[in-house]
């Protein structure tokens, strides 16, 4: 079968014919590939920097798909770790790892959205409990798993959603897909700490996407401008866009009721993710989640790679 292959992390994916892989126990079936997201994720699996990466050449990218079974059963699917990626003409599916969509379901976008879409609704519903009304602030809201972030938490009940980040444009965007106010991480670093304070001080829940250097300007903005430092604020570390470490004055962790903690694989188990998919699915299904995929043929991975999207949008490939 064809499929994308990298043959060095320091070289994109290429279009070449591999084994078609095949099912290796009763929880195993062989779908047909109709679309794959080019998410982050995927990306830095390619590359070897991400951090569950063993180093071993050559692979399959892609960490989720759409597939249909050859009964007509369409898909959604996590792969496994043991098993080639999703941006293949075939793939093996575990059943425990997926999820029937409805008929009608539009294979691209819920490839599109669902992994990016994941992060967010996992963070929100297994690593806190959201309290109806609860404000919440999305550092790093203008990548595309932050303008989902934000949809979400409005959905899953915050009163109040503040999207922080740097690209303007984006902001706008965000703006129109809910948030009730945005923040420019733009400019001096006093300026930045002034405007955090003034619209985020007294949220409930931070989901940061951006780490490093934003999280360190971020944390002491919000907690010494907190009206009630005793209230607790769960920092949800999701992504490291702006840097892998921080450094965390000790008196942040005693002056405020300050609880970090991550969301993502090893933290929160793969039966806890599973468990989520469907009800996610159904909100992408449905339409209620803003999703603008842009569609590239499998045999033009090489190119995809490197292909620009426009704000809100994420790359998608189909095999067939």
């Amino acid at each position: 079968m064809h499929a994308a292959v990298v043959h060095s992390f320091d070289a994109p994916p290429r279009f070449d014919v591999v084994d078609t892989p095949a099912p290796r126990s009763e929880h195993e079936v062989l779908v047909d590939v109709l679309a794959a997201g080019l998410h982050p994720r995927v990306r830095s699996a390619a590359d070897g920097s991400h951090y569950t990466s063993d180093g071993v050449l050559p692979l399959v990218p892609g960490v989720d798909g759409v597939g249909r079974t050859d009964r007509g059963e369409l898909l959604y699917f996590v792969a496994g770790d043991d098993v080639p990626g999703t941006m293949a003409e075939r793939a093996v599916v575990d059943r425990r790892r997926a999820v029937a969509l409805p008929d009608g379901t539009d294979p691209v976008a819920v490839a599109a959205a669902m992994n990016p879409a994941m992060s967010s609704w996992i963070a929100l519903r297994r690593r806190v409990s959201l309290r109806p009304g609860a404000g919440v602030l999305v550092l790093g809201a203008t990548g595309n798993a932050g303008q989902l972030a934000v949809q979400i938490a409005r959905r899953l009940g915050a009163g109040h959603v503040v999207a922080a980040g740097r690209d303007g444009e984006r902001l706008d965007l965000v703006s129109r897909l809910g948030a009730d106010d945005t923040v420019s991480l733009l400019g001096e670093p006093e300026e930045v700490a002034e405007r955090l304070a003034t619209s985020a001080a007294d949220v409930d829940v931070v989901i940061d996407y951006l780490w490093g250097p934003a999280a360190e300007q971020a944390m002491p903005a919000l907690l010494t401008a907190r009206t009630e430092r005793a209230r607790a604020l769960a920092w949800i570390q999701i992504g490291s866009m702006a840097g892998a470490k921080i450094t965390l004055p000790s008196f942040l962790l005693r002056a405020a009721n300050l609880q970090i903690m991550g969301s993502g694989q090893g933290s929160v188990t793969t039966a806890g993710i599973v468990a989520e998919l469907p009800s996610l699915a159904a909100e992408i299904a449905s339409g209620t989640l803003a999703v603008d995929p842009l569609v590239l043929p499998l045999s033009e991975v090489e190119h995809a790679w490197s292909t620009p999207t426009a704000p809100g949008q994420r790359l998608v490939l189909a095999p067939h």
